[in-house]
């Protein structure tokens, strides 16, 4: 034990593991973020208002049954330095610790448990060229700490759009509309359903992705994101 002790320090020593959000090196004990940035880490506090900014995007669109964010996400700020490390360099390990922190937060809360959690897709083609989806390793580990169960493959995108990034709230709406699916093997599912994303802007994807789950009948639908995005 000794041993791989001294290796791990060597390897540290030599290759350190760097915290996305500070850009200092990782202790042994850290995993992917460093202390310092974990409690730093820019939560919105949402929780505390019933009619939080989350909730009033989807106010007359869909019936959402919950509805929160974690953490905000500004230009340069430590989330979007943490979203741009797990999305472009393939740091799945980042999104399922993040997820973890989000859910041990959301048991803190007066939170009814859903039945089933998911995520929103990707196109197969986008997942393949990226190797993982960034929303379904933070969905995961939003589901080990609740204790739900998580399909990842609940729902499936039928088609690869462009991309949403610099589309304004109407034409994201119009360019995920009707791309999303729930699966034939869960057609029907009659639960409460809590649906995974990793930055909200505009709620256009959420809304597409809860309208599928909706018509294919679920009881009840939660949608939480790890990041909410200002300006």
């Amino acid at each position: 034990m000794k041993s791989l002790r001294i290796i791990g320090d060597l390897a540290d020593l030599f290759y350190p593991r760097i915290c996305p959000g500070c850009g200092f090196p990782l202790r042994q004990t850290e995993r992917t973020i460093c202390l310092f940035c974990r409690h730093k880490l820019p939560k919105t506090r949402f929780a505390s208002f019933q009619d939080n900014p989350v909730v009033q995007l989807f106010w007359g669109r869909i019936a959402i049954n919950q509805a929160d964010a974690w953490l905000f996400f500004r230009k340069k700020g430590m989330a979007q330095k943490l979203m741009h490390d797990l999305k472009y360099h393939g740091n799945a390990e980042l999104g399922k610790e993040l997820g973890v922190l989000y859910g041990r937060d959301l048991l803190n809360r007066s939170l009814v448990l859903p039945d089933l959690i998911s995520s929103v897709p990707l196109h197969p083609d986008k997942r393949k060229r990226r190797g993982f989806n960034q929303s379904e390793c933070i969905a995961e580990g939003i589901a080990s700490v609740l204790k739900v169960p998580f399909d990842p493959g609940f729902l499936f995108r039928d088609s690869d759009v462009e991309s949403q990034t610099r589309k304004k709230r109407y034409e994201r709406w119009e360019n995920a509309d009707g791309t999303y699916k729930v699966a034939a093997c869960q057609a029907g599912f009659s639960g409460h359903v809590a649906i995974v994303d990793d930055v909200l802007t505009t709620g256009a994807t959420l809304e597409a992705c809860a309208h599928a789950v909706a018509g294919s009948g679920a009881s009840d639908i939660s949608v939480f994101s790890l990041c909410f995005a200002i300006k």
